[in-house]
């Protein structure tokens, strides 16, 4: 069994509800796995209580969190010492048509930090109408046109993550880690228990 840490920055809530579903699906294979808001960290935290670390951040605005990648600066020395992936969250990954320019975010993010996961995710994210204000709302309406279709009006909160990518991206990362620390999942015991 390992320990993951999947530290996440977060905008409206979806980056964090995407960290806690990779979570769960490590801790399906029977490893332990924290979530912690970049923001949230404790005084005590530190790198070396993780075998493994997953870093996720959304983009607003062609930017992600200055936290995230305060973080990921700050531990540039630690992180190529143990597994790490990276998740990123952005309405460009959820259309066929604008994954180039998020891949574009993750490789000025990696520039930027320094730093060289094992692991890359690209995720789609969700457009929370709820919690804009007007302009903000005209504004995000805006940028998605081109993911607004007739199924998917703009009358509440619209939600674009491919949970099966996520799965799929989580299941990866665990599977990367048993290999490279040659630790096989523990499948036998209840991870909630």
């Amino acid at each position: 069994m390992s320990s993951f840490l999947v530290l996440y920055g977060t905008g409206e809530g979806q980056t964090a509800k995407i960290a806690e579903r990779i979570a769960a699906t490590i801790r399906e294979r029977g490893h332990e796995a924290s979530t912690i808001d970049v923001r949230d960290r404790p005084d005590s935290f530190t790198l070396e209580e993780y075998d493994a670390v997953v870093v996720g951040a959304s983009i607003h605005v062609g930017k992600h969190q200055d936290e995230v990648r305060d973080f990921v600066t700050d531990n540039r020395d630690a992180l190529p010492g143990m597994p790490t992936a990276f998740f990123q969250v952005s309405l460009s990954s959820a259309n066929e048509e604008k994954r180039e320019e998020a891949a574009g975010y993750v490789e000025s993010f990696l520039t930027e930090t320094g730093w060289q996961p094992d692991r890359i995710g690209q995720l789609g994210g969700a457009l929370r109408f709820s919690e804009y204000g007007f302009l903000k709302r005209l504004m995000m309406k805006q940028i998605a046109k081109d993911l607004l279709t007739e199924d998917r009006k703009p009358a509440g909160d619209i939600e674009f993550t491919d949970w099966d990518a996520v799965d799929a991206f989580a299941a990866d990362v665990a599977a990367f880690v048993e290999g490279r620390l040659g630790v096989a999942p523990d499948t036998t015991e209840d991870p909630a228990a």
